[in-house]
């Protein structure tokens, strides 16, 4: 299924290498003052920038081709597509008889019986995100708080302000690290959520969660306040208002927004896609076999990737809220 959500809703299509990709976007309120130049700063936010990032570099202009009348959202779906121009095919055909280690290779191959698209990793790939952060554009238009994002772990470095010279060797050494990124919203509304499966913490997991390079979401300081008691932990309230002392809690009690900080951690994988040499099973030989990936590939999302994780927290908050509207 590539679709998400219950009001606002959002269904992805296209695969890494095909003609285009995109997202058709429903449930979106008439009357909200939008155009392509909205999408800039954010889609900017996912391209490459550094030199140990991807080589491919996409224009990434959105075609809105519905849902748009005289610079205003007119009530019925959006659909915006991107083309894709930068894309080579020559190296996939390899991998289908020594499939890559810790990549959809093989499962998209057993799942589909070989007729999937698998050029770039198909419909794997972070190509798709595209569509994700355009979503959230739209979302924070509707879910229309702070959002703050910023990186607070990466691999094994001590010292973040080096970042740049430390991804640079671990490019040069043909591997990849992974890392942390926090989400905070701030000025969020109170009760968001329902109590039991429609928590805001599960609705927001689930659809982090579907972004391929995610291994673990957790939500306030439970990183930092691992092996601490309840009596550290609890957040006292101290006005009527419900504000209070601590956050730890990330803003969240019962599934259910309580007006304080909402603080969402996602831990990304190293890329699975890495020019070091590895071991890999052989389905021609049937034996093991020797693989070097050459390819257009990340030392580290890390820098790329946080906009995709905000993007979609609005988009999740985005459905919450006009699901409140219609509960009241």
């Amino acid at each position: 299924m590539n679709s998400y959500g219950k009001i606002f809703t959002i269904s992805l299509f296209g695969t890494s290498h095909s003609n285009s990709v995109g997202v058709l976007i429903d449930g979106i309120p008439a009357g909200i003052k939008l155009c392509e130049d909205d999408f800039k700063a954010d889609l900017a936010r996912r391209m490459p920038k550094y030199e140990y990032e991807t080589s491919r570099v996409e224009e990434d202009y959105p075609i809105i081709e519905s849902g748009l009348f005289n610079g205003y959202t007119s009530g019925d779906a959006m659909l915006i597509r991107f083309n894709n121009k930068v894309s080579d095919n020559s190296i996939y055909d390899a991998y289908l008889k020594t499939p890559r280690p810790s990549h959809a290779d093989l499962v998209l191959k057993d799942k589909y019986n070989g007729f999937n698209d698998y050029y770039g990793g198909g419909i794997s790939s972070g190509r798709l995100t595209v569509g994700i952060v355009s979503a959230g554009v739209v979302a924070k238009r509707i879910a229309d708080y702070q959002y703050k994002t910023e990186i607070i772990h990466i691999g094994g470095l001590k010292d973040l302000s080096k970042k740049n010279e430390y991804l640079k060797s671990i490019k040069a050494e043909g591997d990849s690290v992974g890392g942390i990124i926090r989400i905070t919203v701030s000025n969020i509304d109170k009760s968001l959520g329902e109590p039991y499966f429609g928590k805001v913490t599960s609705k927001i997991s689930e659809l982090l969660f579907s972004i391929g390079s995610v291994r673990a979401v957790s939500f306030g300081d439970i990183i930092e306040l691992i092996d601490s008691k309840g009596s550290e932990f609890n957040d006292a309230i101290i006005d009527e208002g419900g504000k209070t002392k601590t956050n730890h809690a990330g803003g969240v009690n019962g599934g259910i927004t309580n007006g304080n900080d909402l603080v969402v951690n996602v831990f990304v994988k190293p890329i699975s896609s890495i020019t070091k040499m590895q071991e890999t099973y052989n389905f021609e030989t049937q034996s093991m076999d020797k693989l070097e990936i050459n390819g257009k590939n990340d030392a580290s999302i890390i820098d790329r990737i946080g906009v995709v994780f905000e993007a979609s927290v609005a988009i999740v908050l985005a459905d919450l809220k006009l699901l409140e509207k219609i509960n009241k």
